[in-house]
């Protein structure tokens, strides 16, 4: 198993019990409580603020940190547009294979592949993969727009059963989302039963189901983050989102699934807010949800407990 600054089970029943005296509350030491215990000791001691659900498909047993707080999607979001593509091909709402071309007005930072096709243009299925594999912004933006949106993204979650997760802007406006913001924001629990909807229900068809998990497999940018902390051996994507903002709190995002071999699959939403301002990407930072990778590794080993 592979963790980043992992904590030790007598640092961990430590801190446990520091928290259950600080708050003279009795003390769970059962398997969750002394998970959850992990997620809130990761927290403080990394600074900022945490936001953890990990969820398991079919038994719906729920690990969760502030799990209905809201947090920033930033480019996380793109993982659901994927979908939304995906699905309304196969109702027949859209085609994936429609060519579409855009201008160089609309290109913007990280579009590598809207700038390399800039005179051939793509189909919808080729930006909502590179939209969900490279975060693609440009592609991302042509691609709602096609869809219908911001407000359509919100519809589709609402298709879902997802009262909570709202998109309200385009890149990158989206990724400026200050404590109180309700905008372009989700919450750790209803993104992660949401990715269970999309990524193991009915929503889409399982040869659908199976490309948007290749995608968030082959997707890099979360290589240190939750997936750095789960065994080699388990079939695990995702997809980040980070927001440097000058003069806001840093905010670090990674959701996905975990799929344990021959055993149990799991839904993940992480969120991080730092608690100052970042100019560039703070390895720290992407390391406290590599920690978070590290407790669903024990929340699988947990449900025989």
């Amino acid at each position: 198993m592979t963790r980043l600054f992992p904590i030790s089970r007598r640092s961990a029943l430590a801190g446990l019990a520091s928290l259950g005296a600080a708050a003279c509350v009795p003390i769970d030491t059962s398997p969750s409580g002394r998970l959850a215990a992990r997620l809130r000791i990761i927290e403080a001691a990394a600074g900022g603020t945490l936001g953890v659900a990990l969820y398991e498909s079919g038994s719906g047993r729920t690990l969760a940190h502030r799990g209905d707080e809201l947090f920033a999607h930033c480019s996380s979001f793109k993982l659901s547009l994927a979908a939304m593509l995906l699905h309304h091909d196969e109702a027949g709402k859209i085609d994936a294979g429609e060519h579409v071309r855009w201008s160089a007005q609309e290109l913007m930072s990280v579009s590598p592949f809207t700038k390399r096709r800039l005179e051939e243009g793509a189909t919808l299925l080729e930006l909502a993969r590179a939209t969900q594999t490279l975060g693609d912004n440009a592609a991302a933006n042509i691609l709602l727009k096609r869809l219908g949106g911001p407000q359509a993204l919100t519809e589709f979650w609402r298709t879902l059963g997802d009262p909570v997760s709202r998109l309200d802007r385009y890149e990158p406006d989206l990724n400026q989302v200050p404590p109180g913001e309700v905008r372009d924001t989700t919450s750790p629990l209803a993104m992660a039963r949401t990715l269970e909807q999309i990524l193991h229900g009915d929503v889409l068809n399982p040869a659908n189901a199976a490309l948007l998990m290749q995608w968030m497999s082959e997707t890099r940018t979360g290589a240190r983050r939750v997936r750095a902390g789960l065994p080699q051996d388990w079939q695990s994507g995702d997809k980040t989102g980070t927001s440097i903002w000058p003069g806001a709190d840093a905010i670090y995002v990674d959701i996905g699934f975990a799929h344990v071999p021959g055993g149990a699959r799991y839904t993940f939403a992480t969120y991080y807010r730092a608690a100052r301002t970042h100019n560039e990407m703070d390895p720290a930072a992407e390391a406290v949800l590599a920690q978070v990778g590290g407790v669903l590794a024990e929340f699988a080993l947990s449900r025989a407990q």
